[in-house]
């Protein structure tokens, strides 16, 4: 075990493997015009696309788990490099939807690729992406994914 992580709480083992894949996959995709954010969001709409869903930007927002807001700022960025198509939704005027152009869908690819053999490299400590400890992580993660947690901590609670 790393001296960083000895004795540390699993919110903080949390955070540092989530900004260590973060940075690792940051510089991967970075040679392809692309940052980590921008990377979640294309790869989302890939395989969103591919199971033949054209989804808003409201919907990409909550399958990835970022802020709405923080979604229609890359979606313009990724516009403006021509990588992603924003149009008007036909059920609701307010909402664009999001498709991959093209080039999109080839940068998307490769950038795909890259990161795949990221993870396969991180998991190559529990067994390969394909061993029972791997997928057994991937159920722990999925669970704690799947846990509501609550905004306010218990110290707001006790003050109102």
């Amino acid at each position: 075990m790393s001296s960083a992580a000895e004795g540390a709480t699993a919110g903080f083992l949390v955070w540092r493997l989530s900004m260590k894949v973060r940075v690792a996959v940051d510089r991967a995709v970075a040679p392809l015009g692309l940052t980590h954010a921008q990377y979640s969001l294309v790869a989302s709409l890939y395989g969103m696309q591919r199971s033949g869903l054209r989804p808003s930007q409201r919907q990409l927002a909550d399958h990835t788990g970022l802020e709405p807001l923080y979604v229609s700022k890359l979606a313009r960025a990724l516009e403006a490099a021509g990588l992603v198509v924003r149009t008007r939704d036909p059920s609701d005027s307010r909402a664009r939807q999001l498709s991959l152009t093209e080039q999109g869908r080839d940068v998307t690819h490769r950038a795909i690729t890259v990161v795949r053999a990221l993870v396969d490299q991180l998991l190559e400590p529990l067994g390969g992406p394909d061993s029972p400890r791997a997928r057994q992580f991937a159920g722990e993660l999925t669970i704690l994914l799947d846990a509501p947690l609550d905004a306010h901590t218990e110290n707001e609670k006790e003050q109102s």
